[in-house]
């Protein structure tokens, strides 16, 4: 039986995952050992399985958790818009800037590794997270596509055409042409205004 009462046992997870984020984020997931995770939090290795079944356990909650971050950051950002063309603009806006600069959100949106690494785990693991990690979908896509304005009324394809403009973000780092960073601003910021101009009628 565990020695840790009920909001110990609280602690300690979100401080497992809290830690864990910030480990995944800067060395990834196979350069992250347990023993780095339980050392941060100041518990013993034998003690992390009482929390996660598996290291891979500990990063689908952390992945699921920075999913979480992220679309309230997004929702704060876009409730500011005044119009659907402002916050089409200022989601994607928001949305590149998450991807660009915390490696956790590139794995999730554009990397889909939440679903991946779920669908990897034992039953014991799916089981000890609790409820199913839904893929990371862009909001709003459903409101945007019953607008009369908007070209599309296909929710499914207005999210795919969104999702896929993410992928841009990777030309930075592409070996065949790196772009600078103004370079790559540049473009992103056209994409930005070609996809918002196509998207809607007027």
């Amino acid at each position: 039986m565990s020695r840790f009462s009920e909001s110990e046992r609280d602690r300690i997870r979100s401080q497992l995952v809290e830690d864990g984020r910030e480990l995944f984020a800067r060395f990834g997931f196979d350069r992250t050992r347990i023993k780095d995770v339980t050392e941060a939090v100041g518990i013993g290795t034998s003690t992390f399985y009482q929390f996660f079944d598996s290291k891979e356990a500990l990063y689908v909650a952390v992945l699921h958790a920075e999913q979480e971050r992220i679309e309230a950051h997004i929702d704060a950002a876009v409730s500011e818009a005044e119009t659907p063309r402002e916050e089409v603009r200022t989601m994607l806006r928001t949305t590149f800037r998450e991807v660009r600069t915390n490696p956790l959100a590139s794995r999730l949106i554009v990397g889909g590794e939440l679903q991946q690494l779920y669908d990897q785990l034992s039953e014991a693991d799916r089981e000890s997270l609790g409820s199913h990690p839904r893929e990371a979908d862009l909001p709003y896509a459903s409101r945007w596509a019953a607008m009369d304005e908007v070209r599309y009324d296909d929710p499914d394809l207005i999210n795919g055409l969104l999702r896929s403009l993410i992928f841009v973000t990777r030309a930075q780092d592409s070996p065949i042409a790196v772009l600078h960073v103004s370079e790559y601003e540049e473009v992103e910021a056209a994409l930005i205004e070609t996809i918002v101009d196509g998207l809607f009628v007027d």
